[in-house]
């Protein structure tokens, strides 16, 4: 009767004292736990007694815990925070005042209960390549046997390995004696416990027909996995599977599974991209040029992506070759692929489920309580691989459609969070492989002297894994997405109101008469109805997954972990009023607060960057009230107006569409919500915010950080953005706000009127918006990347040859001047520090704060590079060139550049008195006089 014995009894449910009892009567600890359950020890009881065996239970635990080891250092520094502290860590096997059941013993069953959350691991394993070795099978087919370094592949030095070696030699190498100690003793033969059959669901049948075994001396049957008995009673009971038996069998069947899981998903999606040109996405928009006529109209806005026509004269511009046609041949045929594909790895997803430990399977076994150390580090490593890959998805559209797949993604997280042996893993960190050596021979003799006698030596590689965001954070990603869908879809019908499917043959017959027009619409919409509904079930599903994820992770691991973990996950907040927006009369303007002042200028360039971004990530998608009082009707007989009214340059058409019910376009607006939540591109060189309102998610304002290099390097360029009522059939409607009241054009694309030039939105010829298929995305990335250049002036058509000429200098020149010009009279820059345009106030101002010094840098190159003349304002638009302020246009240049220093330095102490730090990193006094 060992310690350990009892513990795992403990652990099962147990009391020390029936533990003990049941061992004392000779039984084994599977014949042990099945007794305890059925009640024979029921009635014992032993008070003083179980609190000495609760110690020994502690120690045993300590033996035998899996711990990954840390690599040098961090043991000391893993759980230190930046300032040098050390950070209050909950580790639920050494604090029993944490214990999720209130044990005082503080005792689980979770080997990895105190190394999740941290991201900053980092694991070095050397992986063995060996030549596998093959079995013929009854059809003389030849298979291979999984290699000792196929099985342990992925597992860190340490414990966990020396488990995995542990049990693939245990049932390779070693025979197994009868338990009834008669003398008789089998050779295990590999091939039962590894052989790699084509299907998963050959290996279990095979696996099932020869695991039991009957000693041919005493007639015992015994389990050739663990060398124990099968009792007689318990084998005819009617949920008894010989599969369950033992954990070992566990370990070998879930590692054999997630293995074979592994290498057809990883084919797969070679495949995949084999299908895709140039390996890409196989959605990728394909394009062939045609000759494009000649024009030298100012307003041709075209750019080639995949090459120039021969003969014609480049044009720049945003993306697309003018009278591109898109070649869409093979995209159904991709698709029923891909449709394929998701079928076979679901189910063999749901074979490999049959065998995950669960508690709550009818006539559980000892082996769903006690889960073996090999089918954890089999779950934390194989599962985590494919199980992030399809979380990392970032298309709630493509997920929908690949429901099959992801449905049963869901039925895995949620027996996995159910378990206290596994919930750890939802928290845990997956480890990504971010360095591979080269694969070199074994360095030993031994395998150098099997090398000539067996073959090629062994190799080996070191690989070094790093952690990553764990499962539940990634879900957390598309539970952000589902939500932003639902939000999208509004109020839909009930689905018994749009059943197609309860409908007779007649009825269906009937319905195909009468009049074209509206058999089209009654049948279109319909079909919206159903895929919004097929969308909506979808979303709801990934909220209940994760619901009941949270829900099982409170009950298997405490409140504490589950806040722990959920402090950490990404959000999408609601936009509160900003500081601005909120101040009283005659409150001074340059007070500058913001509700981020307590996001710090770190020490150093790069600590304030990573702070920037992960700011901007947090804060880049919101909802936010973007309504605004209705303007009185002068008519007093009128009828009251009660349809709200918007701050925003459509607002006319956005009232037009205040009831509006178009189920494909709530259904596209769903989708493109989904997308923007969490694909925003956000970095320190360049961001893109979206503030999209609250009750009508049709109505949209973006923000456009000038991108590094260019002449709008750091400006905030705002437009309001509306998905009309045939979105996404046509192009959204998008305006330039950023005009300084009509007065300033800073780009050929940009007009002073608001127009957006982009044959993308169809205000020019050329491959524009693809019905169902573009999004609102790509016209903010085709904003940001290809008309906020480094050389606007090559967006004209007629100027496109002009690259580095003294005109595309001089241009360039002119739109950094107007950039901070505008500071004082016009909402850029400067004036957008003064009066921010709402909602983006707090998001300006910090965005100014947080780059203070690098803005301060980048205004004393521009004062460098600038050509000393006046600035411009038409910039090829309608307006006179502006007189210079304060004598030369230099003198006024620097003026205005001091102005934004000084407003930078305001903004840079309030962050600092925020912090309670003395002294802001990087200001400087500024002279504007």
């Amino acid at each position: 009767m060992s310690a350990r014995n009892i513990q795992q009894l403990i652990d099962m449910g147990a009391t020390p004292a029936q533990a003990r009892r049941a061992l004392q009567d000779g039984y084994d600890v599977n014949d042990a736990a099945e007794r305890i359950f059925d009640g024979k020890y029921a009635d014992v009881e032993g008070e003083d007694e179980d609190m000495q065996d609760v110690q020994i239970g502690r120690e045993a635990r300590r033996e035998s815990r899996i711990e990954t080891p840390p690599t040098d250092g961090d043991a000391e520094e893993e759980e230190i925070s930046d300032d040098g502290e050390a950070e209050d860590f909950a580790d639920y096997d050494s604090e029993p005042e944490m214990d999720p059941h209130g044990r005082a013993d503080g005792s689980g069953v979770d080997p990895y209960a105190g190394i999740f959350f941290s991201k900053d691991r980092r694991e070095e394993v050397i992986e063995v390549e060996e030549t596998p070795e093959f079995v013929q099978l009854e059809d003389k087919t030849l298979i291979p046997i999984m290699t000792q370094g196929e099985w342990m592949k992925g597992c860190p030095e340490g414990g966990e390995q020396g488990l995995l070696f542990q049990l693939y030699s245990q049932l390779s190498n070693e025979s197994c004696l009868c338990p009834n100690r008669c003398g008789y003793e089998i050779n295990r033969d590999k091939a039962m416990f590894f052989a790699l059959r084509p299907q998963f669901s050959d290996y279990i049948e095979n696996l099932r027909t020869t695991i039991q075994h009957r000693c041919p001396i005493c007639t015992t049957d015994f389990c050739l996995a663990c060398g124990e008995r099968v009792g007689h009673v318990k084998s005819l009971a009617p949920n008894y599977d010989a599969l369950f038996h033992c954990p070992n069998l566990q370990g070998v069947i879930l590692g054999v599974g997630l293995a074979k899981l592994e290498l057809v998903y990883n084919e797969q999606a070679k495949s995949a991209r084999a299908l895709s040109p140039d390996g890409s996405n196989k959605k990728k928009r394909k394009v062939a040029t045609v000759n494009i006529p000649d024009d030298d109209d100012d307003d041709a806005i075209t750019v080639y992506a995949y090459g120039v026509p021969k003969g014609k004269k480049a044009k720049g511009g945003t993306g697309y070759a003018g009278h591109l046609k898109e070649d869409t041949s093979g995209q159904v045929e991709a698709l029923l692929a891909q449709q394929m594909r998701d079928a076979e790895i679901g189910n063999l997803m749901r074979e490999i489920r049959t065998f995950l430990p669960s508690p709550a399977r009818a006539g559980a076994q000892t082996s769903d309580y006690l889960v073996h150390p090999t089918a954890l580090a089999h779950l934390r490593r194989r599962f985590n691989i494919v199980g992030s890959s399809l979380l990392r998805n970032d298309s709630l559209s493509d997920m929908s459609d690949r429901s099959v797949l992801y449905f049963e993604l869901f039925e895995w997280l949620e027996i996995i969070s159910n378990h206290e042996a596994l919930a750890s893993m939802m928290a845990m960190p997956i480890m990504i492989a971010t360095s591979i050596s080269p694969l070199r021979p074994q360095a030993t003799s031994r395998s150098s002297k099997r090398g000539t006698r067996a073959g090629p030596a062994p190799r080996e590689r070191t690989i070094v894994y790093e952690g990553s965001s764990g499962p539940r954070e990634l879900m957390e990603s598309i539970v952000i997405q589902a939500q932003a869908a639902i939000k999208g879809l509004g109020q839909l019908p009930e689905m018994s109101s749009l059943d197609v499917h309860a409908m007779t043959e007649q009825e269906k017959r009937q319905s195909t008469l009468g009049d074209d027009d509206s058999k089209g619409k009654g049948k279109a919409t319909m079909e919206a109805n159903e895929d919004n509904i097929r969308l909506r079930t979808f979303c709801g599903r990934i909220l209940s997954t994760a619901a009941a994820v949270d829900r099982s992770l409170r009950e298997t691991k405490g409140n504490a972990f589950v806040d722990r973990l959920r402090s950490n996950l990404p959000k999408i907040p609601s936009t509160t009023a900003s500081r601005s927006q909120n101040a009283p009369p005659g409150e001074n303007i340059e007070d500058f607060s913001t509700i981020y002042d307590d996001i710090p200028v770190g020490p150093t360039e790069k600590d304030t960057e990573r702070a920037y971004v992960e700011w901007a990530s947090r804060v880049r998608f919101e909802y936010c009230d973007l309504t605004i009082p209705t303007p009185p009707n002068p008519d007093t007989n009128a009828e009251e107006d009660v349809t709200l009214s918007y701050g925003h340059v459509f607002n006319a058409e956005i009232r037009l569409l205040a009831n509006a019910d178009i189920p494909k376009r709530s259904l596209a607006i769903a989708k493109e919500l989904a997308v923007l939540t969490t694909n925003l591109p956000i970095a320190w060189d360049s961001s893109v915010f979206l503030r999209v309102d609250e009750t009508r998610v049709d109505v949209i304002k973006a923000l456009i950080v000038g991108p590094e290099g260019t002449p709008y390097q750091n400006g905030c360029y705002v437009f309001d953005i509306f998905l009309g009522p045939n979105y996404n059939q046509g192009p959204p409607s998008v305006k330039y706000i950023t005009t300084g009241g009509g007065k300033f054009r800073f780009n050929p694309n940009l007009y002073n009127d608001g127009k957006v030039c982009l044959s993308l939105l169809g205000t020019w010829q050329g491959p524009g918006w693809i019905s169902g298929k573009s999004t609102l995305l790509q016209v903010l990335i085709s904003i940001q990347s290809m008309i906020l250049t480094d050389e606007p002036y090559l967006n004209e058509p007629a100027w496109a040859q002009s690259s580095g000429t003294p005109q595309s200098i001089a241009y360039s020149a002119n739109v950094r001047r107007m950039v901070v010009h505008t500071a004082r009279h016009f909402p850029k820059m400067v004036g957008n520090l003064k009066t921010p345009p709402e909602p983006f106030g707090d998001i300006i101002r910090t965005h100014f704060r947080l780059k203070a010094v690098s803005i301060e840098q980048q205004l004393d190159k521009w004062l460098t590079m600038d050509d000393g003349k006046p600035t411009d304002g038409r910039n090829g638009g309608e307006f006179a060139i502006l007189p210079a302020i304060g004598g030369s246009s230099s003198a006024a240049f620097r003026k205005d550049v001091a102005e934004m220093k000084r407003l930078l330095n305001i903004l840079s102490s309030k962050g600092a008195s925020a912090k309670g730090r003395s002294k802001p990193r990087g200001v400087i006094e500024v002279d504007i006089a």
